[in-house]
């Protein structure tokens, strides 16, 4: 045991205690298991302090007060004291240290834990376990030994230690936090991986039926399937469940499963649905519901066979014309009842023309370039302005129109069915970077389009030279040296050549790009003279959502 100082020495006082202090704050720094280490604390100022007893009580998320740990001749772990008197009670409320001399003086002292235990409590000593406003619970002992009153400096050790042990539970909270926030984070990356590997793989360029999925969050609750089957036929569906999260996508999961269970041996998309919203009503999670669209593909005759509910209504573009199929029932999942009559079907001869199937998180999403949200209209501009390209590279670019994955607000699923038998469509689509490295691989994709198109070798060059003009114009000026990319369109229109070079920078005024004089051109800064003077008509076309910057060239009779 210390012997006491004398009064009125710089050691009377919580320096004197500065040892216990540090070796406190030193196993708090180090513990694994911050209990056990209030639980010594208390042991050590019980020691330190001379005291007969302690206790150590933390708030419980009811508003009680509970004894974690106690040391002395009754063990009082495990008792609860409700708000109320009492002296700890008001340490924890005031916030502030007590010290109590004689307790019978002491209007709050609170005699009942005595009468229970037989423990004579004459004076006391506690301090707030706190952390600014956030209490936490408190530190009390009981009888200095040998009958003297608690000193002021004992006071103060057991406020350094209580502050001290105030900062290793807030510690402790918030990497008990952080590692739960790490295994949720785990749980819901192998979630995207299980779901990743649900989707259909890559399909072939030669396949009729392509489709594209970004989830807005680590999970999604969209979905689409792709099932081949083996009359030549080709299922599809895509779908949206209402809600985000692991909810959703535990029903995605479920749903997405029980398509390409049911698809193989119901006869048609209706039924198909009528028997998912059966097996969805018997284990339906409360408060969801699924929008669906179901179809199938007769890839010989261009023929499918569609069953909606409740999904965004399908779009199918024939010779420029977009025609809404509206027909349909109500999403699977409210109500069995609105399915007594079954699932109605809607038969599409595709005759050349390509479907398209969306959730409205396209839709609602905003495109790169000005933020705007798309709407039906803005979607149905970015499928026309990338028509021409390959099916899933045209996907592809209508999701970077929308800046990638990263400004969606709502998961983004999209599919197209096309007639394959259709005749080649005379243009040529395609996505570049917009870096100088790639001016060369431009030009030969322009030469051998033009080539391709039945144009002369003079024609071809004249092209060439505008569309390397017009594309270092977009990568000096538009994306000034930055990242980008540029989408080249070669399209015969009748005997005209039609070129259109479209970004994704921000929009240019077209009134303020004006030709300067010749003699005032430097070397290199032809490209407004040159294009023009190579092509008839050169000029800005109001561009689809999400795209910068439309320029159209046209070569009149440019091939036979």
């Amino acid at each position: 045991m210390i012997p006491p100082d004398p009064p009125g020495t710089i050691a009377d006082g919580p320096s004197r205690h500065l040892d216990l202090i540090a070796e406190m704050m030193a196993a708090f720094a180090r513990s694994q298991d911050v209990e056990t280490t209030l639980r010594l604390a208390l042991i050590r100022a019980v020691e330190r302090l001379e005291a007969e007893a302690g206790s150590l009580f933390l708030l419980e998320p009811d508003g009680a007060l509970r004894c974690r740990a106690a040391v002395g001749p009754v063990d009082v772990t495990g008792l609860r004291l409700a708000p109320g008197t009492g002296i700890v009670w008001r340490t924890i409320e005031t916030n502030s240290p007590q010290r109590v001399a004689d307790t019978g003086r002491d209007p709050d002292f609170a005699p009942r834990v005595d009468d229970a235990t037989g423990f004579v409590t004459r004076s006391i000593l506690c301090a707030p376990l706190a952390a600014g406003p956030e209490r936490l619970g408190a530190i009390e002992l009981f009888n200095k030994q040998g009958g003297a009153p608690f000193s002021d400096a004992d006071l103060g050790l057991l406020q350094a230690l209580a502050a001290s042990a105030a900062l290793a539970m807030i510690n402790a909270r918030l990497l008990a936090g952080l590692a739960e926030q790490e295994a949720m984070q785990r749980d819901l990356d192998l979630a995207a991986e299980i779901q990743r590997a649900m989707l259909p793989p890559p399909q072939g360029v030669d396949s009729p039926v392509h489709g594209l999925n970004r989830a807005a969050r680590r999970v999604s609750g969209d979905f689409y399937e792709i099932v081949p089957l083996s009359d030549g036929r080709i299922a599809f569906a895509i779908g949206d469940v209402a809600g985000k999260g692991m909810k959703a996508a535990l029903l995605m999961a479920r749903t997405a499963s029980l398509f390409r269970c049911l698809v193989k041996r119901e006869d048609g998309p209706g039924r198909v649905l009528a028997a998912i919203e059966a097996e969805l009503h018997e284990t339906r999670l409360a408060g969801t519901f699924v929008t669906m669209i179901a179809g199938l593909l007769d890839p010989a005759r261009g023929r499918v066979v569609l069953a909606n509910a409740g999904h965004e209504p399908p779009v199918l573009v024939h010779q420029g014309r977009f025609v809404e199929i509206t027909e349909g029932v109500p999403p699977l999942g409210i109500d069995p009842r609105l399915f007594d009559d079954g699932v109605p079907e809607t038969v599409v001869d595709l005759d050349g023309g390509a479907l398209y199937l969306f959730t409205d998180g396209l839709t609602e999403a905003r495109g790169l370039v000005g933020g705007v949200m798309l709407g039906a209209d803005g979607v149905l501009g970015l499928l026309a302005a990338f028509a021409a390209m390959d099916a899933a590279e045209r996907l592809e670019t209508v999701l970077h129109a929308l800046g990638g994955a990263v400004s969606l607000e709502d998961d983004v699923t999209l599919m197209v069915v096309e007639d394959r038998l259709r005749p080649p469509v005379p243009a040529v689509q395609r996505l570049f970077p917009a870096r100088p490295e790639a001016l060369a691989t431009i030009r030969a994709a322009v030469a051998e389009t033009l080539a391709g198109l039945g144009a002369s070798a003079e024609v071809a060059a004249d092209c060439v030279l505008a569309v390397d003009e017009a594309c270092q114009n977009i990568i000096r000026h538009a994306y000034k040296g930055g990242e980008g990319d540029i989408v080249l369109h070669v399209a015969r229109e009748e005997s005209d050549i039609v070129i259109r070079l479209m970004d994704f920078a921000p929009p240019v005024d077209p009134a303020k790009l004006v030709s300067r004089p010749l003699d005032e051109v430097r070397p290199g800064g032809l490209g407004t003279h040159l294009m023009r003077s190579v092509m008839d008509t050169v000029g800005f076309r109001p561009p689809p959502p999400g795209i910068g910057n439309l320029l159209e060239m046209v070569k009149r009779n440019g091939v036979p």
